[in-house]
């Protein structure tokens, strides 16, 4: 049997850092092939978290944690800094700097009064390893153009590696032409973060794998589902009671890998016609659902429509319980009403994109992906591999 969500005084559950242990899926891969924290020397600078820095600061300030790195038997190596965007707070910017022992320094960055982006880093970069930590959601082009001058600010200042880490990565959907005369976005993106100076990418659950084709430079693709995964397991949700649903035929193979990494559960799929942006019309159901827990799985919710119609279908194909679990929770209006209407034991979403305090409701539980973007930094800095933190 599923372990309903627990609400109290009717907010959701949100778990942080500070409350779990190191996650199952990197408590036991490979971390003997990282430099060993105990040999590393760290100076720590604070940023514009601080509440005593201006409003202004507080506003469009971008944090960022310097690391200087240097190793006590064979001297000093070239330094690492990560600056971490003011809108990847959120995320758990702070969280992040926990798991890599770091601590959060400050760069200045403001609108003039016309809306252009002024940047200026407050401490040298010159010859180190800069991490800039920018989700692209929305406002997606305010997002995506602070972190292109960021880039361009970094490498303007001598950094020797610039690494975009894009949380959640905007245009991703426009990957391809459906009609006639239209533009390929996510190319366009991905040309301009490599033409703005950034020598790699860390992008967290693509909404497709040839995204990273699109780049003409290293890209790391995270995959977000180990944190998911772990949750689900920690409900103890019986295995010949549950099956994993994909909520449209192009999602899967996304839902077919959930399926397998939960003691290979049965799967359906959810026929549906769309007849315009953001509407989706449910058709039939694939599979067999009646008196299962069903798990809906998908890279992003919008404006829940998609998901929604499909929960839908499975309550009357007799389906006993649905959960939705999505990577990146866009939630576009009306999503919130979709999604707490009823249809929905839970809703399950990680922080790769700040969440509006207006958007929170009783069926929603948010993970942190912190230490998994953290491992993933150390790892691309220690030239270690990151796929078989997904192992």
């Amino acid at each position: 049997m599923s372990d309903s969500l627990k609400s109290p005084n009717g907010k959701p559950t949100v778990p942080t850092i500070n409350q779990q242990t190191l996650p199952k899926f990197l408590d036991s891969v490979g971390l003997e092939n990282t430099v060993s924290r105990k040999q590393t020397k760290l100076r720590i600078f604070s940023g514009s978290a601080n509440p005593s820095l201006s409003r202004t600061c507080i506003q469009y300030g971008v944090f960022c944690i310097y690391l200087a790195y240097e190793l006590a038997e064979h001297g000093k190596i070239p330094e690492i800094k990560h600056l971490l965007l003011r809108r990847g707070l959120d995320l758990g910017v702070k969280e992040i700097a926990q798991y890599m022992g770091l601590e959060l320094g400050k760069i200045n960055i403001k609108r003039f009064a016309d809306g252009e982006i002024y940047v200026q880093l407050q401490e040298s970069v010159r010859g180190c390893d800069v991490y800039l930590v920018q989700p692209t959601c929305p406002p997606a082009n305010e997002n995506l153009m602070e972190l292109l001058v960021m880039i361009d600010a970094c490498r303007r200042a001598s950094a020797k590696t610039i690494t975009a880490v894009i949380p959640y990565f905007g245009y991703a959907r426009a990957d391809r032409k459906t009609q006639g005369r239209e533009s390929i976005a996510a190319k366009l993106v991905a040309n301009l973060i490599t033409e703005a100076g950034a020598h790699r990418v860390l992008a967290c659950d693509l909404h497709s794998g040839q995204s990273m084709g699109y780049f003409d430079i290293p890209v790391d693709h995270v995959h977000c589902q180990p944190v998911i995964l772990d949750y689900l397991a920690s409900k103890r949700i019986d295995s010949n009671d549950l099956v994993v649903v994909s909520p449209d035929v192009g999602g899967v193979a996304r839902a077919r890998t959930f399926a397998k990494k939960l003691s290979d559960a049965p799967l359906a799929i959810v026929d549906k016609r769309r007849h315009g942006h953001n509407v989706a019309e449910v058709m039939n159901l694939i599979g067999d659902v009646k008196g299962k827990v069903a798990v809906v799985v998908d890279d992003m919710i919008d404006t829940a429509g998609t998901i929604s119609k499909g929960a839908a279908l499975l309550h009357q194909e007799g389906a006993r319980e649905v959960y939705a679990c999505c990577t990146h929770a866009v939630l576009s209006p009306p999503a919130i009403e979709r999604l707490s209407g009823g249809l929905f034991q839970e809703v399950i979403v990680t922080n790769t994109i700040p969440l509006k305090e207006k958007n929170y409701f009783p069926q929603l539980t948010v993970l942190s992906v912190a230490n998994l973007l953290g491992e993933t930094i150390w790892r691309v800095h220690d030239d270690c591999s990151v796929s078989s933190i997904f192992l």
